[in-house]
């Protein structure tokens, strides 16, 4: 994209100018500094990767709560989200169940207090109800998973952006002060979503954290899973 056309997109490109363009022209590398206004690593193989998606998943590298959204293919994400690239309901929902959540406290580290979600830990060493790549989204425990799991994002969304909402009120509509609110929809949209995942394990919802992590880790030991598609670097941008 040429300066011009970047100019077209006049709050991003404000943004840019006031924030990058200064760090940029401290830099050596010639290349980064006439052409500012374009990303430092533009990831040409994670674009290859999702270019016949219409979304993909990403989730923090570090962050208080460990969420997932929704991004379209046509956006490179920022060095600080890890890329997932799957676009089913389905398997956004199993990220975002109690146990994945679980599994990814205990395996991952932490920086500064706040989790961090490493693909070599977390994600790659999950032991999925099937294993990814063989599930069958049709049979009515994949379809209770996408369902609750659409139903979250619905939800969320509207709760982002209200009809009829301020700038200052968008503002202060984040995903990080809806979760310290927590507020009772979402607790329920949360556990109607993770009923549904428990549920394709075959396990009970009321399980304990401690049931369900020794569960988790009795799964790794009982069944040779396919191992989970990689957040490869080529995904990510770094």
């Amino acid at each position: 994209m040429s300066e011009d056309d970047a100019m077209l997109y006049e709050n991003p490109f404000e943004y840019v100018k006031k924030h990058v363009l200064p760090e940029r022209e401290k830099v050596r590398d010639e290349r980064e500094q006439k052409y500012w206004w374009i990303h430092r690593r533009p990831a040409p193989d994670a674009r290859v990767v999702v270019a016949n998606f219409t979304r993909f998943i990403v989730t923090p590298r570090v962050a208080k709560h460990r969420l997932f959204i929704w991004l379209p293919s046509t956006v490179v994400p920022d060095c600080r989200l890890h890329t997932i690239a799957r676009e089913d309901d389905y398997f956004f929902g199993v990220l975002h169940s109690r146990i994945h959540e679980l599994w990814a406290l205990r395996m991952g580290t932490s920086l500064e207090g706040r989790p961090r979600y490493t693909p070599s830990t977390p994600f790659e060493t999950f032991p999925f109800p099937y294993p990814p790549g063989t599930e069958d989204q049709d049979a009515p425990e994949g379809r209770a998973i996408a369902d609750a799991a659409k139903k979250l994002v619905t939800l969320r969304d509207n709760w982002l952006n209200p009809e009829g909402a301020t700038p200052a009120d968008l503002k202060a509509r984040t995903l990080t002060n809806l979760y310290n609110a927590r507020p009772a929809w979402l607790d329920t949209a949360h556990r109607k979503l993770d009923e549904a995942v428990f549920a394709a394990y075959g396990w009970q919802p009321n399980l304990s954290d401690d049931a369900v992590l020794a569960a988790l880790l009795a799964l790794k030991r009982e069944c040779s899973l396919t191992p989970a598609p990689s957040l490869a670097s080529a995904l990510t941008p770094k």
